[in-house]
């Protein structure tokens, strides 16, 4: 298979599959080191936010069930 080449803009250099190839892996690798260095901390901020919610669900719940519940008086005849 022949490489494939594209002039470059002002130097004349040619661009091949390989710089290419190159370029990508360094900027993926970039990319995969950061969200490695930031999963932690998202995954802390996650759990966070997942705790605040159920805490204020089982708050809400636990004021609605005052406000509807009955008061049933039992009396001996």
């Amino acid at each position: 298979m022949a490489a494939t080449t594209t002039r470059a803009g002002s130097n004349g250099r040619l661009i091949t599959r390989e710089d290419l190839q190159a370029a990508y892996a360094q900027v993926v690798g970039e990319g995969e080191a950061s969200a490695r260095a930031a999963a932690p901390r998202g995954i802390a901020i996650a759990g966070a936010v997942a705790i605040l919610v159920i805490a204020l669900a089982f708050l809400a719940g636990k004021r609605r069930g005052k406000a509807r519940s009955a008061v049933v008086e039992i009396r001996r005849l």
